[in-house]
């Protein structure tokens, strides 16, 4: 008590006492202030690297994906025709057998025959694989579709009706792959 009694009496005559009672309030105003900030410091801190980690995932995640992607590309690049062609090989194995039986045979007709068959299977091949032979008998022409490069005058055909189909042309789903070239009729 003496002690207290005795700050208090040298508080009374001391008269910068209110200022240094008030400048150490501060000062524990301020060291508690201080805790506090250190601690948001702190939080945000540890939030900053909570998000720093995700947009590293997140980064990796896209990085991956993307080799992912170009991968699959090259390989559907390098591999795309694969269906195709094992459709063909066994139009390749007909035409060899083919060939070897065209050694002993004397009569064109069965020649004809062998490559009627080669023909159809390569083209039944070619079709599953989605391509389609561009109709020109009995149409008219269609620059879309076909290339005029001949045209003949004619009153017995209707005016760019096709007269005849000197090369067929393909086309693969809805894109034209070779247009048909076709001798056109031009009325007089």
């Amino acid at each position: 008590m003496s002690k207290h009694k005795n700050q208090e009496e040298t508080n009374g005559n001391n008269p910068f006492a209110q200022e240094i009672q008030e400048e150490e309030i501060k000062k524990e105003d301020d060291a508690t202030n201080n805790t506090e900030t250190e601690e948001n410091e702190a939080n945000v801190l540890e939030e900053l690297e909570n998000i720093k980690n995700q947009y590293v995932r997140l980064a990796a995640d896209f990085d991956n994906y993307r080799k992912r992607q170009a991968q699959e590309r090259e390989n559907l690049l390098k591999y795309g025709a694969e269906n195709t062609l094992k459709q063909l090989l066994p139009v390749l194995d007909t035409y060899e057998r083919g060939m070897k039986a065209c050694e002993n045979i004397e009569d064109a007709q069965k020649l004809r025959e062998h490559c009627d068959v080669i023909f159809k299977q390569l083209f039944d091949a070619l079709n599953k694989a989605g391509l389609k032979k561009i109709e020109t008998t009995g149409k008219e022409f269609d620059p879309n579709l076909h290339e005029a490069v001949m045209q003949t005058s004619t009153n017995e055909h209707p005016d760019n009706a096709i007269i005849e189909e000197l090369q067929s042309g393909y086309m693969l789903a809805d894109r034209v792959l070779r247009p048909a070239m076709v001798n056109v009729a031009v009325n007089e």
